[in-house]
């Protein structure tokens, strides 16, 4: 909230100081400080030992500091516990940390990688299904590629994968500059680009065409996610690697959402697995993050093997309040005792715990 951001001039503001594109900045990942310039960076001694080639971790007090408190926790704890991890590298550190699966595997964030974000523009500046689907050809090997990895770190641990989860508007530029910039590198009118900037944009995306929404509208998305999840799959039992892979499908409201999206992750398991002539146990859920879910849960469980629980989503459209913007008016309201704690901090146990329960 204390950041005000030009997009003209391209500089951030924070206080009296003014941050301009490619200025250097050195954030500490332990205390959350923000330093102007490049202090250099480096790993924690944790995830250095733990996760290096070699884990000299008894010469370390830092490392036997660290696995005693993982005890203490590892005795009183009833709940398993699993790591958010979107490429393989995450998924090896998780393991090395002692996560025992991957509990969110956000599939968007292999998009950005490289070129990949090209693909994903070319499908979304697409004026067919078969432009769709030639543009999401050329993303599917990516995918594979990094499922694969991740099961191979995972060695048998249970991986759960969302499909495509935000808006479409995410992965094209904003600004006239970089539309022109973008328009030259897809050989696309820089009009036409900025109309479909326009036509994508909403006026509350987080309850957008987003999520299953996507998906429905366009299962050829889902159904190349699902292609890469299960060749990927395939691919790496052939290598006597054991894998537990489990599609999630986000931001259901309705049974029949989950119910068509369930259609198109079935009939493309049951075609890799037929080519591959092997096939690979999975599961298929949901998770849970909008009220009508949670209150129609027994109507979406007959579609569903497992569910999560996305509670930031389900905080904002339970209390009706923006993540993005809280930060204007929540302190208040914690600092004069109307809410007991920050619900983004802290679950409210009364409205939002009687949802998950």
């Amino acid at each position: 909230e204390a950041l005000q951001v030009d997009y003209a001039r391209r500089e951030v503001r924070a206080g009296k100081r003014a941050l301009r594109e490619g200025d250097l900045l050195s954030i500490d990942g332990s205390t959350g400080e923000v330093f102007m310039g490049d202090l250099g960076a480096r790993a924690s001694e944790v995830e250095r030992i733990l996760a290096g080639p070699d884990p000299g971790r008894h010469a370390s007090p830092v490392v036997r500091d660290f696995e005693r408190l993982m005890r203490w926790a590892d005795e009183a704890r009833r709940l398993g516990l699993r790591a958010n991890a979107d490429t393989p590298e995450q998924a090896r550190l998780a393991v090395a940390l002692g996560a025992e699966g991957i509990g969110l595997c956000r599939t968007e964030h292999m998009f950005f990688e490289g070129d990949r974000v090209d693909a994903v523009r070319e499908m979304i500046l697409a004026e067919d299904a078969g432009g769709r689907t030639r543009a999401l050809a050329k993303l599917l090997p990516m995918q594979r590629e990094d499922f694969a990895g991740i099961f191979r770190a995972m060695q048998g641990r249970p991986v759960t994968i969302r499909t495509l989860d935000p808006p479409l508007h995410e992965f094209l530029p904003h600004d006239r500059r970089e539309i022109e910039a973008l328009a030259r590198k897809a050989s696309v009118p820089a009009d036409r680009l900025a109309a479909k900037v326009a036509e994508l944009r909403e006026a509350n995306p987080m309850l957008g065409h987003r999520g299953c929404r996507l998906g429905i509208s366009h299962p050829e998305i889902t159904a190349m996610q699902a292609r890469a999840l299960f060749e990927a799959a395939v691919q790496t039992e052939g290598e006597g690697i054991p894998v537990r892979p489990e599609v999630m499908i986000p931001l259901v409201a309705h049974a029949r959402e989950l119910e068509r999206q369930r259609e198109v992750v079935d009939r493309v398991a049951e075609e890799v697995f037929a080519a591959a002539g092997r096939r690979v146990p999975y599961l298929v859920g949901t998770m849970i993050e909008l009220p009508r879910a949670a209150l129609t849960a027994g109507d979406i469980a007959a579609f569903a093997e497992f569910f999560s629980f996305g509670t930031n989503d389900l905080t904002q459209t339970t209390f009706g309040i923006s993540r993005d913007d809280a930060g204007k008016f929540l302190p208040d309201y914690v600092a004069r005792g109307i809410l007991p704690e920050d619900p983004f901090q802290v679950l409210d146990r009364d409205g939002v715990g009687a949802l998950l329960r």
